[in-house]
């Protein structure tokens, strides 16, 4: 009784933790780009310096993630998640009293390296504590959480920004973080190592830290010819960090897992296609909404609030129904429903109603809410314990290059119809068409990922 006891207070804590952490790093994410204007003009940044506070953020969590996690494996996973979150609030305090350019910067690179640590060893904590049958459930609340967060950012982010400056968005995620902290340092008393004894994989680690930047930002610069270059460059690092792998003793990412694992494998896959799909949605829509419909940004950033509300309602469902019928079913349909409302978003006209931009935002919210967290327990249940770091690493570092590559997309097929002009009443047709011929591309790529979704093997037996 009390062993039961023990443990359930464990999974209160780690569930607490991860809600608070799940919530805070998307808020930031989502609140910082509400402050960039205000930013600039008091920092004195010109645009080029200025898509560097969000882009160096992304970068280094993505190159944290895969090493955290196998390093989480090997070392506890409660201590690679107190390094990070330790990290991640010492860098929140010093980005709030940066300064300078430089000085912001260089601390929201830190800032991402301590949330590509969090992020890598958060969900392998989860599922460390979670037993399979209710897993689904708490991985749903975690996902709804970062929806909330990324709902949340925009709105009280402006309201912050507004009244109490740029710096008021770090103050008020720092006690988050510390809370947190406290909650992982003195709550939990057991550590999760199943790795213990096996090498860290240097080699591979520094092959991939210079590959997976240079590969998402040179795709978030094309078609330029720097971004062709890192691109190349990355694509071919990424080959190399491959063949590495594939022959290391102990890798950070055991490739074995693709070959062997079906379940992991089109998981992954499916997360993937998921992403491409969908992230550069709102940034699609926010130019229809502001160029063609003639919306504020404050009405505008209402509407869009829709997707990510119906999702974070429907995700912690979604993660119980995962622990009783089988995923490849739940998240199948969820593929569908989103690949049905980019199809929708792909008829949209000058004369679109507002409503109809809603209700496709709806389907959008409830099959991407159906397919993700699912997904997440798909993946992290297919993985022996030894592998919860590397598995958990996997669903952020899969996230960050399908985030990178929906917005490349987009880009792309902007630069090809509208060309390097500014927005103008004149170029309004070739806007609508850019944005129409997005969103059919993201729903026929999001269509063929409901049959990578299906092809996946059985997460539960019997």
């Amino acid at each position: 009784m009390a062993e039961t006891t023990s443990k359930r207070k464990e999974q209160r804590i780690v569930l607490t933790v991860s809600i608070l952490t799940s919530f805070l790093t998307p808020f930031m994410i989502s609140s910082i780009h509400i402050a960039l204007p205000l930013i600039g003009e008091q920092l004195s940044l010109n645009a080029a310096l200025l898509g560097w506070v969000p882009t160096v953020y992304l970068l280094a969590s993505a190159a944290s993630l895969l090493p955290g996690g196998k390093l989480a494996d090997i070392a506890g996973r409660k201590k690679l998640y107190l390094a990070g979150l330790g990290l991640y609030c010492a860098s929140t305090v010093l980005c709030a009293l940066s300064g300078s350019a430089a000085a912001l910067i260089l601390f929201r690179t830190s800032q991402g390296l301590g949330a590509g640590l969090m992020y890598a060893t958060g969900l392998a904590m989860v599922t460390s504590v979670f037993p399979l049958q209710r897993r689904g459930r708490a991985l749903g609340v975690v996902t709804a959480a970062t929806y909330i967060g990324l709902s949340a950012g925009p709105v009280i982010g402006g309201i912050l920004t507004h009244y109490l400056g740029w710096q008021s968005l770090f103050w008020v995620s720092a006690p988050i973080g510390l809370m947190a902290l406290a909650l992982v340092a003195f709550g939990l008393k057991r550590e999760w190592a199943e790795a213990r004894g096996e090498s860290f994989d240097f080699a591979g680690s520094i092959i991939l830290v210079l590959s997976l930047p240079a590969l998402i930002y040179g795709a978030s610069n094309l078609p330029g010819i720097t971004g062709i270059g890192l691109l190349l460059a990355g694509s071919i690092g990424i080959v190399l960090f491959f063949l590495v792998e594939s022959k290391a003793r102990f890798p950070i990412f055991p490739v074995s897992l693709l070959a062997s694992n079906r379940t992991f494998a089109f998981s992954s896959l499916a997360a993937l296609i998921n992403y491409s799909s969908t992230f550069a949605v709102t940034f699609l829509l926010s130019l229809y909404l502001q160029y063609i419909q003639g919306l504020p940004p404050q009405q505008a950033g209402a509407l869009l609030v829709a997707q990510p509300l119906v999702m974070a309602g429907i995700s912690p469902v979604a993660g119980r129904l995962s622990d009783r019928f089988e995923v490849r079913i739940l998240a199948s349909i969820g593929m569908a429903a989103v690949s049905l409302g980019l199809a929708l978003l792909a008829l949209l006209d000058r004369q679109s109603r507002l409503s109809y931009v809603v209700a496709a935002l709806v389907v959008l919210g409830l099959g991407y809410g159906l397919f993700s967290s699912p997904n997440m327990n798909a993946i992290m249940s297919s993985v022996d314990k030894r592998r919860y770091g590397v598995a958990s690493a996997t669903v952020g570092t899969v996230r960050m290059i399908g985030q990178m590559l929906s917005m490349s997309i987009a880009v792309l097929i902007f630069t090809l119809i509208i060309g390097q002009v500014s927005i103008t009443p004149a170029i309004y047709p070739q806007l609508i068409s850019s944005v129409r011929l997005a969103f059919l591309v993201f729903s026929l790529l999001c269509f063929g990922g409901v049959f990578a979704s299906l092809v996946r093997g059985k997460l539960h037996s019997g």
